[in-house]
C-alpha cells in the first residue's frame, strides 16, 4: 500500500508516519533523506539549497524504486503539496491519501518556533490552495495530529 502523507510544513506528517509505519516499511521523507546525506550536526530542517537539491534527486530515485514493490511492502511518502498530476498518479496507484492538518494557527506557531521564516510562505500557499481547491481535487478527509 502507498500512503501519501500531505499537509503544510510543521503539521506533524513525520510524527503521523512514526505512529503508523513499521520498521520494515519504506518511508520517503525529504527532511530525513537530507539529514542522512549531510554531515554530523546538519540541521533537521532549513537545509541549504545544494544539499536540498541532492536530497531531492535521491527522493525521486527512492520513489521510483519503492513504487515497483508495493505488492511486497508499504510505502509512506511525504508530499507536502502534490500537483493535480501527482494526485492523478496516486489515484492510479490506489494510494491512501492522509491529510495531516492541525490547523493554521498551530502550524504558524510551530513554524515560528522550529522552522525557517520561508516556511511561512509554503504554509500560506498550502492553505490558500486548500481553500480554493474544488472538493473533487484534493482529498478533504483530514487527520488532526
Amino acid at each position: 500500500m502507498l500512503y501519501v502523507v500531505t499537509g503544510p510544513p510543521a503539521a506533524g506528517k513525520s510524527t503521523w508516519i512514526e505512529a503508523h509505519a513499521k520498521a520494515e516499511d519504506i518511508v520517503i521523507d525529504l527532511d530525513r533523506i537530507t539529514v542522512a546525506l549531510t554531515g554530523p550536526g546538519a540541521p533537521h530542517w532549513n537545509h541549504a539549497p545544494l544539499q536540498q537539491r541532492v536530497a531531492q534527486r535521491a527522493r525521486f530515485a527512492a520513489i521510483d524504486e519503492a513504487l515497483q514493490h508495493l505488492d511486497k511492502l508499504d510505502v509512506y511518502l511525504i508530499h507536502t503539496m502534490p500537483s493535480a498530476k501527482a494526485f492523478a498518479k496516486y489515484k492510479r496507484l490506489q494510494a491512501r491519501i492522509i491529510v495531516v492538518d492541525p490547523g493554521e494557527a498551530i502550524v504558524t506557531e510551530r513554524i515560528a518556533a522550529m522552522r525557517s521564516p520561508a516556511m511561512e510562505r509554503v504554509a500560506a500557499r498550502w492553505y490558500n490552495a486548500r481553500r480554493s481547491q474544488p472538493k473533487a481535487g484534493m482529498p478533504q478527509a483530514s487527520r488532526k495530529w
